[in-house]
């Protein structure tokens, strides 16, 4: 299990979890942040700083946000809107900066 990055951070990115993330895996999107769930180490150090409470236990997302697990997952494992390849598991989060994309569900997310 890891933590994910729910629907409170659409078009909010305060980006204070990047900053506590001791590996670097919090990636910055067009409209929130994600978490690499193969890369977190579920610390809990992003959580506390979150100022709008979207960072939870993946068995802690808030009903009706279950989709947000998945977009977690979906934004490194499958290719982005205008690319061709999978982003993987980029050397990270800080030397990648932000993508500038996110993935289809989270573009035409409502709030």
């Amino acid at each position: 299990m890891t933590f994910v990055i729910g629907a409170a951070c659409v078009d909010v990115l305060d980006k204070a979890c990047i900053e506590e993330c001791p590996l670097d895996c919090i990636f910055i999107g067009n409209r929130m942040a994600y978490i690499h769930p193969d890369e977190c180490i579920d610390c809990a150090a992003c959580e506390p700083v979150c100022p709008v409470d979207a960072i939870h236990y993946e068995d802690d997302i808030p009903s009706g946000q279950e989709q947000f697990i998945t977009e977690n997952a979906r934004f490194f494992s499958e290719p982005l809107p205008g690319h061709t390849t999978p982003l993987g598991h980029p050397t990270g989060a800080t030397s990648t900066g932000p993508l500038g994309v996110d993935t289809p569900y989270v573009r035409d997310y409502e709030r």
